[in-house]
C-alpha cells in the first residue's frame, strides 16, 4: 500500500505537467510559396505513332489514325474461331484507333515492351506507359544515378479500365474449370497502378508512387496531381500521364451496349471521329498513352534542362448530375476551366488555345461548346480564341486521351501551330462565324493553351499551360 502510494505521489506532478503542456497550441505550419513546374520531357504511344515527332507531324498533316476493326484485334485467347466470329459480328462499332505495332520507326515494338520472358507481369496498357515514359525521360535528359535524386523523383501514371483483355481470358478459363492454368502474374497485369510500379522499378524513382483513375479524366488528373506534389514540396521531378490499351472484345462491347460508339462509319474508319461536327454519332474507341517530365523550375534550371513549357493552371470539378452524361448547362466544364484560370492568374484573354474534350457525341460536343464560349466570353466571341479536337484524328484513348491532348496543348505553344479537327465539314450550328473549331491547322503566336478532359461520373479537368517567360 506504501508503495502504491508513493506511485501516486511521483506521478500526480507528472500527469499536471503533462495536461499543462497539452493545452499550448501548436505552431503553425510554415508558409510557403508554391514551386513553379515546368515540362521538360514529352512521350507518346498514339494511333497516329509511337513517337512524339511521329505523331505531331500526322496530326498537323491531318492524317488520321483510325482504320477498321479486325477479329485479330479483340483479343480473345483461347476462345475458338467460331466464337470469335461470332463475337465480331454483333459488334455495332468496328473503327479504333489502333496503335501500330512493327519494328519500323513509328511503329510500337512489342518484342522490347511487352513480349520478353522478363515481361511476363506487362500488359499492354503498361508496355505503352513504360514505352512513352522511356521517349520521355530520354527527352528530358533525366535518367538520375544518385540516390537523392531517385529519392526526389516520383511517377504518376493512371488508367482507365486496366487490361480487360486479361480479364475475359481468366474469366474463360473459370468457365471451362481451368484454374490452374491462370497465370500467377493475373493480378500484378491488371492493376492500373502497376504502371506507375514498373516506370518506378525500371528506373529506381523513390519518390510518389501514384495512380489517378477517373475514367476519360485520368491522364489530366494524372498530370495535375503530380503538379501538386512537385508544388508542396513532395518530389523535385514527376514522371506523369496516362495509358490504356482497350482495344478487346469486351471492352468494345461494353461501350456499343451503352451506345456510346460511332456506328455509320464502319465503311469509313478515317471518317468516323468527327468532333463538333452535324454528322457525329459516337465516339471511336483509341488506345496509348501520353507522358510527361514534370520538373520544378529551379530544379531544371540547375541542370540546364530545356523547357517546353510550365503548368500554370490545374482545375477540377464534378457535375454531380448523372453516370454518363454532362449536364446541360456544362457547369461541371465552366468550373474546373474557371478554376485553372483562377489558379494560373491569367486572364481569359490571355489563352490562345483551348484543346477540347469533344469526343464526338452529339450531346457532350455541344455541351462543351457552350461552356467554353462561358468561359472566355468575348475572347471566343471576337474569333481570337482557337479551339480544336484532335480526338478526329486519333479516336478517344480513354484514360490516356487527358495525357495526350495535354501534349498537343504543349506542342502548340512550343511550335506556334494550333492543330486541326479532322474530319469537321458542316460544324454544329452552336458555333458562329467568330467562334469556330479550326478545321485545319493554323500557325499562331500561342503563349498560352488549355486542354478540357470530362469523364463518366462527371469527373471533369483542366490543365493550363504556358510559355515560360
Amino acid at each position: 500500500m506504501a508503495k502504491s502510494h508513493l506511485s501516486k505521489r511521483i506521478l500526480t506532478p507528472i500527469i499536471r505537467v503533462s495536461r499543462l503542456f497539452s493545452t499550448v497550441p501548436f505552431d503553425p505550419p510554415p508558409l510557403s510559396t508554391p514551386r513553379r513546374v515546368v515540362v521538360t520531357g514529352l512521350g507518346m504511344v498514339t494511333p497516329l505513332g509511337c513517337s512524339v515527332e511521329a505523331t505531331w507531324k500526322r496530326l498537323i498533316d491531318g492524317d488520321s489514325g483510325i482504320r477498321a476493326v479486325t477479329v485479330e484485334d479483340l483479343k480473345m485467347n483461347g476462345f475458338d474461331s467460331e466464337t470469335q466470329q461470332q463475337t465480331f459480328d454483333q459488334l455495332t462499332s468496328k473503327v479504333a484507333g489502333v496503335v501500330r505495332s512493327g519494328s519500323n520507326p513509328g511503329e510500337f515494338h512489342e518484342e522490347l515492351w511487352l513480349n520478353s520472358k522478363d515481361h511476363r507481369s506487362i500488359a499492354r496498357f503498361i508496355g505503352y506507359a513504360l514505352c512513352a515514359a522511356d521517349e520521355a525521360l530520354r527527352d528530358a535528359n533525366y535518367i538520375p544515378t544518385e540516390q537523392d535524386e531517385k529519392e526526389c523523383t516520383g511517377v504518376s501514371i493512371g488508367a482507365g479500365t486496366g487490361s480487360i483483355s486479361d480479364i475475359l481470358d481468366a474469366s474463360r478459363m473459370i468457365c471451362e474449370k481451368k484454374l490452374r492454368r491462370l497465370s500467377p502474374f493475373f493480378i500484378p497485369r491488371i492493376l492500373i497502378n502497376m504502371a506507375s510500379g514498373h516506370v518506378s522499378m525500371k528506373y529506381g524513382f523513390q519518390g510518389p508512387n501514384h495512380a489517378a483513375v477517373t475514367a476519360c479524366a485520368t491522364g489530366a488528373h494524372s498530370i495535375g496531381d503530380a503538379t501538386r506534389m512537385i508544388q508542396f514540396g513532395d518530389a523535385d521531378v514527376m514522371v506523369a500521364g496516362g495509358t490504356e490499351a482497350s482495344i478487346d472484345a469486351l471492352s468494345i462491347a461494353g461501350f456499343c451496349r451503352s451506345r456510346a460508339l460511332t456506328t455509320k462509319y464502319n465503311d469509313a474508319p478515317g471518317e468516323a471521329s468527327r468532333p463538333f461536327d452535324c454528322g457525329r454519332d459516337g465516339f471511336v474507341i483509341g488506345e496509348g498513352s501520353g507522358i510527361l517530365v514534370l520538373e520544378e523550375l529551379e530544379h531544371a534550371r540547375k541542370r540546364g534542362a530545356k523547357v517546353y513549357a510550365e503548368v500554370r493552371g490545374y482545375g477540377m470539378s464534378g457535375d454531380a448530375y448523372h453516370i454518363t452524361q454532362p449536364h446541360g448547362d456544362g457547369r461541371g466544364a465552366v468550373l474546373a476551366m474557371s478554376r485553372a484560370l483562377k489558379q494560373s492568374c491569367l486572364k481569359p484573354e490571355q489563352v490562345d488555345y483551348v484543346n477540347a474534350h469533344a469526343t464526338s457525341t452529339p450531346l457532350g460536343d455541344a455541351v462543351e461548346a457552350k461552356a467554353i464560349q462561358s468561359v472566355f466570353d468575348s475572347h471566343a466571341a471576337s474569333g481570337n480564341l482557337a479551339i480544336s479536337s484532335t480526338k478526329g484524328a486519333t479516336g478517344h484513348l480513354l484514360g490516356a486521351a487527358g495525357a495526350v491532348e495535354a501534349i498537343f496543348s504543349i506542342l502548340s505553344i512550343h511550335h506556334g501551330i494550333a492543330p486541326l479537327t479532322l474530319n469537321l465539314t458542316k460544324p454544329d450550328p452552336i458555333f458562329s462565324s467568330d467562334f469556330m473549331p479550326l478545321s485545319a491547322s493554323k500557325k499562331m503566336s500561342i503563349r498560352a493553351a488549355m486542354s478540357n478532359s470530362f469523364g463518366f461520373g462527371g469527373t471533369n479537368s483542366a490543365l493550363l499551360f504556358a510559355a515560360l517567360d
